[in-house]
């Protein structure tokens, strides 16, 4: 095993923002015959304890109940310390899959994977922030925009810090948008970075998936589906970074949003979510989540994170 697991030096982590298109370009690569591409792996990097390893006892009591590794069908190998078991699901996919390269989706804390990849290498991929606000409004992970645009700038910042303490050649920038509207182009890039050429194949996910093939219309919805307002809030917050990103801000007035404005929309969002959660799992379910949690019943704990988990999976696929 130890041979096998040393095998895994360099694999390629895809990291951006959720709702920035990690799904389909996981996809597209995943379908070329010489890659295999695992989806979310969150569940190796979530449970650091101050940028170190978790306990190995604890982490399993972790993954017990985590969806997206229930969801993987990995096996735990219990003789393993933490690096070396984590490594070991790359190697499962890898050998699951007979293809060379190997690599996984991660949207947070993917600084945390130089610890046990210290030469991995990285695509990141950015979409339009204004899009990415909208889209978490959509999956109830916020109440407004201000609140939605969370996500996409925690991720920037951390991809910002991250790519200054690799070499260039360690990393490929891609955007959404132009993945979209030259796919093949884009991928032929990509297949580059990763050491192998493109493979038509990559377009193949639609006839397997429930994902169309890349339309250009569907770009850009943030100028019809965001009010005037929503548009200058989000550009009040992030305007700078979207630029950076090579993003055109809108012709609309600049405004300033002052500190009541910030908690006004800091409640707003936490009551929508909380409607959003119960209309999501129920208010039984949500109740028992929360007296579980204070009263520290682990047991109980389990049996409604399941529950939720099982909920997530339904309304996820």
């Amino acid at each position: 095993m130890s041979n096998i697991l040393s095998a895994i030096s360099k694999p390629i982590f895809l990291v951006g923002a959720e709702r920035s298109g990690t799904t389909l370009l996981r996809l597209m690569l995943d379908h070329h015959p010489h890659i295999a591409f695992h989806s979310e792996f969150e569940f190796v990097v979530d449970y650091f304890r101050d940028n170190d390893y978790p306990l190995i006892n604890d982490y399993y009591e972790y993954l017990a109940t985590d969806r997206l590794f229930q969801s993987s069908n990995f096996e735990i190998d219990s003789s393993l310390s933490y690096p070396q078991l984590v490594n070991s699901f790359l190697v499962q996919k890898r050998e699951g899959t007979g293809k060379h390269f190997v690599g996984a989706t991660v949207h947070r804390h993917f600084d945390r994977l130089l610890q046990i990849w210290p030469d991995a290498k990285f695509i990141h991929i950015v979409r339009d922030g204004r899009d990415v606000a909208r889209s978490c409004i959509n999956m109830n992970w916020a109440g407004n925009v201000w609140a939605g645009s969370d996500r996409w700038i925690e991720v920037e910042k951390l991809w910002s810090e991250l790519k200054e303490t690799i070499s260039t050649d360690r990393y490929i920038e891609v955007h959404y948008e132009t993945l979209i509207s030259e796919p093949a182009k884009t991928l032929t890039g990509l297949c580059n970075f990763i050491g192998t050429s493109y493979d038509p194949a990559m377009l193949d996910y639609s006839q397997s998936t429930t994902y169309d093939l890349p339309n250009s219309k569907l770009l850009w919805q943030w100028k019809s589906k965001l009010s005037r307002r929503e548009i200058q809030l989000l550009e009040a917050r992030m305007g700078n970074m979207l630029v950076k990103h090579g993003y055109e801000l809108s012709k609309l007035p600049p405004i300033t949003v002052n500190s009541v404005t910030r908690q006004i929309l800091k409640l707003q969002n936490k009551w929508s979510v909380v409607k959003g959660r119960i209309s999501t799992y129920g208010l039984p379910l949500i109740l028992s989540s929360f007296v579980s949690r204070h009263l520290e019943f682990k047991r109980w704990q389990k049996h409604v994170q399941l529950q939720c988990n099982s909920i997530d999976t339904a309304r996820l696929k």
